[in-house]
């Protein structure tokens, strides 16, 4: 993956696997639930993509 100015968590819950995007600033900028760990990483990959292109913008 580039990369860019964002840094993740990923962190196993009871429901699922939680994730969280971070901007340089240390604010949240995109947060989800997957069910698997594959698709929180996906998830995750996607919406950084996602972040660094409207920041592009």
């Amino acid at each position: 993956m580039t990369d860019f100015p964002f840094a993740y968590s990923l962190a196993h819950a009871e429901s699922g696997w939680t994730w969280r995007i971070f901007d340089e600033d240390g604010e949240t900028v995109a947060q989800g639930l997957d069910l698997s760990q594959s698709a929180a990483q996906a998830a995750v990959e996607s919406a950084i993509r996602m972040a660094a292109s409207e920041a592009r913008a």
